[in-house]
């Protein structure tokens, strides 16, 4: 995938671990720290967005979520 998206993420503790979550795409992830929960995500969100082209509904799923080309 050649497309830059840009998206907001919300960082959270929940008892040992930080959630981090992208509201827009509805994707979530984890770690022990805040880095790691932000990696874990990047990760997450990169597999997503990969699966969702390989699919080819990545322009649908991207224009629900709100975003423009």
């Amino acid at each position: 995938m050649n497309q830059q998206i840009k998206v907001k993420i919300e960082i959270f503790q929940e008892e040992d671990l930080y959630v981090s979550l992208c509201p827009e795409l509805d994707v979530s992830s984890f770690g022990e720290t805040i880095e790691e929960a932000k990696q874990s995500l990047q990760f997450a969100l990169s597999a997503f967005l990969e699966e969702c082209e390989a699919m080819n509904t990545l322009e649908v799923v991207l224009e629900e979520a709100g975003f423009i080309k």
